[in-house]
């Protein structure tokens, strides 16, 4: 698997490590279906780029190995349409550095957690991180404490593998993200790798977002699960097997999902209403079962149970 570095990262080289990982990748957890492209950017290539067509590997390897790209590798004219037509909101590094540390300073009760901040830089603290003196603030409890990006795009809140103006990589004891961080604390508090294994894992577990546009999403799963493979390198100083990479993208494939926000379901899906209401003879002109689709759903690995989304927000919907 490559690389190690900076934001190339090419479908057709997941692909060629193994099929069946770039399909997992592409999965909808709610629909069993593919992950839709949500948006007409890639429509001059064919029907099968439309907004509401699947993701399939032969539409973005091989000759369209490059079509998917970080929004720092995308043309200037292609950012600002991203941003007008779908309201696409550029956040530098040093933005979600500054978001995640306020984060950590109303968990942790106290300011520079992990690093101190100035401006558009900042300086990794090097001792091990302080936990308080309490047994709700443990570092098992950090690694737990569910957090999840909201129209996540490439999840720069979540992962920084890259530095989102210069494309520049981030050298792993330099990142920010909430997932960055946690995998810190579990390589601080495990003493061997079937210990740290078992945190890493409940780590990823425990990250969570959505996102309408099917690219940003793939995006932001393969930043996530090349991030496993920065932090295995680095800690293990081996390469991941084929079996902990699965394991890892099919957590990734529950936890990023995508996600209308406002309906709580996959883009352009039909929501029955008022079902009981249906007279006898409207079933003839009743869109079939696959143009409705079930609210989005997520897992919670804690419990081992599936939940619609809508079921965790004040009242459901």
């Amino acid at each position: 698997m490559k690389p190690d570095n900076g934001i190339d990262v090419l479908e057709q080289d997941i692909a060629n490590y193994n099929s069946a990982l770039l399909d997992i990748l592409l999965i909808d957890r709610t629909t069993g279906k593919n992950i839709v492209w949500a948006s007409d950017d890639y429509a001059y290539m064919g029907d099968a780029y439309g907004a509401c067509k699947q993701i399939t590997p032969s539409l973005i390897i091989g000759k369209n190995t490059r079509i998917i790209q970080p929004r720092i590798a995308k043309a200037q004219q292609d950012q600002l349409n991203r941003t007008r037509n779908k309201a696409e909101v550029f956040t530098p590094s040093w933005v979600c550095n500054a978001q995640n540390n306020l984060i950590d300073e109303a968990w942790f009760g106290r300011k520079d957690v992990f690093n101190t901040s100035d401006g558009t830089t900042w300086q990794p603290i090097e001792a091990p991180i302080r936990f308080p003196d309490d047994k709700q603030h443990t570092w098992k409890k950090y690694v737990d404490a569910n957090r999840m990006e909201i129209t996540c795009g490439e999840a720069p809140y979540l992962v920084s593998r890259y530095d989102t103006t210069t494309g520049v990589a981030i050298p792993i004891k330099n990142r920010i993200g909430l997932l960055d961080r946690k995998l810190r604390i579990v390589a601080e508090n495990t003493e061997d790798e079937e210990d740290w294994w078992k945190w890493m894992e409940r780590a990823f577990q425990s990250i969570y977002g959505y996102e309408f546009q099917g690219d940003n999403l793939l995006l932001a799963r393969e930043n996530l699960l090349y991030t496993f493979v920065d932090y295995i390198r680095f800690y293990l100083r081996r390469e991941p097997t084929l079996r902990e990479m699965k394991r890892i993208a099919t957590i990734v494939s529950w936890n990023l999902w995508q996600m209308d926000g406002t309906t709580y379901t996959i883009p352009y899906s039909k929501i029955k209403e008022n079902e009981e209401q249906m007279m006898i003879f409207d079933m003839f002109s009743q869109p079939a079962d696959d143009d409705y689709t079930k609210p989005c759903c997520i897992k919670d690995w804690r419990s081992k149970v599936i939940l619609e989304f809508r079921s965790l927000l004040k009242g459901g919907k």
